[in-house]
Formats: C-alpha cells, sequence, structure tokens
C-alpha cells in the first residue's frame, strides 16, 4: 500500500499536481505507536508529539482491570511500529498479547521500589505505579528511549521534549508534596473504593484504605468492609472518595455503615468530583492529560479534608 502511495506521490509532482497529496502522503508515512491506556497516550503525546500517529486501545474513562480485547484492538497492536503498555500486570487480560511484542515503560524499575501487597489472601503486585511521580519519570524515560529507537532522525527533538516534560513532572512532585502536608496529620487519611492509591501514600505520606484489593475484579469480602467502616470511625474521617472507574454505590454504603454507629462522613462523587485513579478522563474534560489529573486528585482531596 505504501509502494503504491508513494507512486502516486511522484506521479502528481510529475503531473503538477497539488501538494494535498504530499501532505497525505507525509501523514500516511507516520509511524504508528499503539498504546494500552490514557496514560500513555498523553505521555507519548508530550515526548513525540505529531512526529507519530498515536492509537490507544483502552479507551479514557474504562476499567483497564475489567477490560476484554476486541478484534480492533488486536488489529491495532498488529499494524503498530511501537506497541507500548505499562506491565506489573496493569493490563491483566491483554498480557499474553502484549508482552511478544510491546514495551512495558515499566521494565527498568527497581524491583524494591515496586509495591506488593496483600490482594485476596495472597500476595500481588501494586501496577499502580504513576501515583510515584519518580517512578513515572522513569517510565517516561523508557518510553522516550522506545521512540528514538522507532525514529532516530529525531532524537535531539524527542530528547528536547523529554527533558521539558520530566522537569513539569519534578515541579508537579514538589507541588502536590506541598498541597498534601497542607492537611492537618488527624485528618489526612484517604479512603478509596479499590488499592489504587498507595504509591500515592508512601510519596506523599497519607494512610490510605480501601475495602476491595488491587484490582476492581477482586472479592469485596465483609470483613474488609466492617474493618473500612471501623477505620473511617475511629479516625472520624470527614470525607470518602469515588473513583472515576468504580461503582460510587459502594461507598455510599460506607457511609450507610458508618452512619449505623453514629458517625456522619460524607461521600465525595458525582460528575467532576470524583478521583482518577486507573484512566484520565476523556479528552476535553477536566484531568484528561496526566498533570491535571494528578492536580485534580489532590486539589479533590485538600479541599474535602482539610
Amino acid at each position: 500500500m505504501k509502494k503504491f502511495i508513494k507512486f502516486l506521490f511522484a506521479m502528481a509532482l510529475f503531473m503538477g499536481s497539488s501538494v494535498s497529496l504530499a501532505s497525505s502522503v507525509a501523514a500516511e508515512e507516520k509511524p504508528m505507536v499503539t498504546v494500552t491506556t490514557s496514560f500513555l497516550g498523553d505521555m507519548v503525546k508530550n515526548l513525540a508529539g505529531d512526529l507519530v500517529t498515536i492509537e490507544m486501545i483502552i479507551p479514557a474513562g474504562e476499567d483497564p482491570h475489567l477490560y476484554e480485547p476486541r478484534p480492533q484492538d488486536l488489529q491495532k497492536l498488529k499494524e503498530a511500529d511501537l506497541v507500548l503498555y505499562h506491565g506489573l500486570h496493569f493490563e491483566g487480560k491483554m498480557i499474553e498479547q502484549l508482552e511478544p511484542i510491546g514495551v512495558a515503560v515499566s521494565e527498568n524499575f527497581d524491583s524494591n521500589e515496586v509495591g506488593v501487597m496483600d490482594d485476596d489472601g495472597g500476595m500481588a503486585v501494586d501496577p499502580h505505579f504513576w501515583f510515584d511521580l519518580n517512578l513515572y519519570q522513569q517510565a517516561t524515560q523508557r518510553a522516550s528511549e522506545a521512540l528514538i529507537e522507532l525514529i532516530p532522525d529525531n532524537e535531539a527533538e524527542i530528547m528536547e521534549h523529554t527533558d521539558k516534560y520530566i522537569t513539569q513532572l519534578k515541579e508537579l512532585d514538589k507541588e502536590l508534596e506541598e498541597k498534601i502536608a497542607s492537611i492537618p496529620e488527624e485528618s489526612r487519611f484517604l479512603i478509596t473504593p479499590h488499592d489504587a492509591f498507595n504509591y500515592f501514600s508512601r510519596t506523599y505520606n497519607i494512610p490510605v484504605r480501601a475495602p476491595q484489593g488491587v484490582t476492581t475484579d477482586s472479592e469485596v469480602s465483609n470483613k474488609d468492609i466492617d474493618d473500612t467502616v471501623d477505620f473511617i470511625v475511629e479516625n472520624k474521617i470527614k470525607a470518602i472518595f469515588a473513583e472515576s472507574t468504580t461503582d460510587p454505590a459502594r461507598m455510599e454504603k460506607l457511609k450507610e455503615a458508618c452512619a449505623s454507629k453514629g458517625f456522619e462522613v460524607k461521600v465525595v462523587s458525582g460528575e467532576g468530583q470524583e478521583l482518577f485513579s486507573d484512566s484520565l478522563a476523556p479528552e476535553g474534560q477536566e484531568g484528561d492529560t496526566f498533570i491535571d489529573m494528578c492536580r485534580h486528585n489532590v486539589d479533590l482531596i485538600v479541599n474535602n479534608l482539610k
């Protein structure tokens, strides 16, 4: 197909055709980078700009833990010049398709920095590394290296974009640390639907509890719910938070259970009032870039706990 397009391009030049065909050929010949999530789509956009065409597997707003691959997804993987995925078992139901052909942006992480936690009675790797901005910078560097390998003629431009983005991430890290530290220590507790914020907890010194495990397809036991309710009541926690990719009814049940013990807690939920954990917001909405998502989350937490 590409040879045929090149032939048409040559004929157009010979015949004095307009430059519109040249533009379409240039667009056609951009390398295709297929990414699994909105996080990586935003990352590649920051690093490579319009040097590549980006295809995304899991749409923004959907739960990657539960996502089932579709026929068009396999086509995107097959046609890609580069495939980038998270790794650490985040794309659990697609791992067999991804490992042989893709680059895991987490592949160079020091094992001592990767979280491990109890999940349904067994030990599981915590894949939510993006809430540790140091690890996210390492992932960004790995994606940058893969993009340079793909289009080495554009190395200088990609390196410039990478340095700029890493600087923004470092500044963001300091900003978030200061904001979280402004919450009084006795109020600094984060309750979420599932265990997605443990990297966030260790990075910003805010204890986190959740009734569900590291993935949203794990079982929620009555004991986990009771333990979470007791923790809320004992620590007199002002507010608990819904997530954009989980059912807010779970947090309402926690609220009802707290009320039965004589304690009122606010559920922070609704459009624009949910935490982003496993996905960015759809394009055009608040939180549709990684940096905006981080600010949205922290502002929401600070405003309701401070």
